[in-house]
């Protein structure tokens, strides 16, 4: 998992807050996601938009996993961040 610095900023209080919303998204749509992969979201949070997306890389995360669905050649990496961060 990687928090940015403008999550950071906002304190532990707010990270969890952005954690739990997180893990109790389900407004998956085709407007948020036209191929079904959950892999994205946006919520709101005293007032502040975030953003989390997974990403699908290699082993040695130095490139995109030739299969994502695959964990032996697959490492998945969540980013939580500030929508001004994007």
């Amino acid at each position: 998992m990687l928090i940015t610095r403008g999550v950071q900023d906002m304190g532990d209080d707010f990270i969890f807050r952005v954690v739990d919303a997180m893990r109790r998204f389900d407004k998956f749509s085709e407007d948020n996601d036209p191929y079904g992969e959950h892999d994205f979201g946006a919520i709101d949070i005293d007032g502040h938009r975030v953003f989390w997306k997974i990403d699908y890389y290699n082993r040695t995360l130095d490139g995109g996993s030739n299969d994502p669905s695959d964990p032996v050649v697959t490492k998945r990496v969540l980013t939580i961040m500030m929508a001004h961060e994007y």
